[in-house]
């Protein structure tokens, strides 16, 4: 089994990556967010996760453990293979998918491509009990679910209406309440928040 591959990227194509190690080119499929961040013609490290089917051997490639680690817990639910994973890693980062899952935002999974409102519910239901204790990536701060009432549900009100989407305006708001230690006044909660999503 291939675990890692270090080498030059010799091409990125929507969904996928050529690895080029030592002349041997490996076509490693992975998300949008791994593939922004290989620098073209530069070599690079990705993490690999293989999978060897009657019909073809699939590596699938990861710039960070956390989201190797989501893959790999995304694929145990029925319906959600290596293609769907990718792209509900694409569109949302795990520290998004924490809390998608802990807050049951249907809708925010459902924007990955593959994942229908019924696959959703299974997401949310099998994952539900799992999420806490799965990696958030090196780039992320945990993610603490906000209030829906008072003043942080107010916030979280705004920022939605703002155009930021639930999982990470939630995340925001609670993170502040959390750093302040005690519920802000509702503009200085909007604002701090605001700082936080600008990170």
């Amino acid at each position: 089994m291939i675990a890692k591959l270090t080498g030059r990227i010799d091409q990125v194509e929507d969904g996928r990556c050529v690895v080029d190690v030592n002349g041997v080119g490996y076509l490693v499929q992975a998300s949008t967010r791994t593939l922004a961040s290989l620098p073209s013609g530069g070599t690079a490290a990705l993490l690999i996760e293989t999978q060897v089917r009657e019909d073809a051997i699939v590596l699938y490639g990861f710039a960070e453990a956390a989201e190797r680690d989501w893959f790999r817990l995304l694929t145990t639910v029925q319906g959600v293979g290596g293609k769907v994973a990718l792209g509900v890693l694409s569109a949302l980062s795990p520290r998004d998918l924490v809390a998608a899952i802990q807050a049951g935002d249907k809708a925010g999974l459902t924007r990955a491509p593959g994942v229908g409102p019924k696959l959703a519910i299974r997401l949310l239901t099998e994952l539900r009990e799992k999420a806490g204790a799965m990696p958030l990536g090196t780039a992320f701060s945990p993610a603490i679910p906000a209030p829906s009432g008072g003043v942080a549900g107010d916030a979280l009100s705004a920022l939605l209406n703002l155009g930021y989407r639930r999982p990470e305006a939630q995340a925001a708001v609670g993170r502040v309440t959390e750093r302040l230690g005690v519920v802000p006044a509702l503009d200085q909660l909007i604002r701090e928040s605001l700082k936080e999503l600008a990170r």
